[in-house]
């Protein structure tokens, strides 16, 4: 699922850390439990939990004032 579709639904939290540690290599459990609540995808996915299009939208589309 893109990004776009669960960004809206992340808690507070969870988008700071992801904006402040931007491409992180690993994602906290904390963090990775708030995206699948927002209904992103699963750590359990064999799939990279956030993809370079991800990365680059919480950089640059992702607005601070949530």
């Amino acid at each position: 699922m893109e990004i776009y579709m669960w960004w809206l639904d992340l808690n507070l939290p969870t988008k700071e850390w992801l904006r402040e540690n931007l491409r992180a290599a690993e994602l906290p459990l904390p963090v990775l439990q708030g995206i699948a609540e927002a209904g992103g995808p699963h750590p359990g996915t064999p799939v990279a939990v956030l993809t370079e299009a991800d990365w680059d939208f919480i950089e640059t589309q992702s607005e601070f004032v949530d």
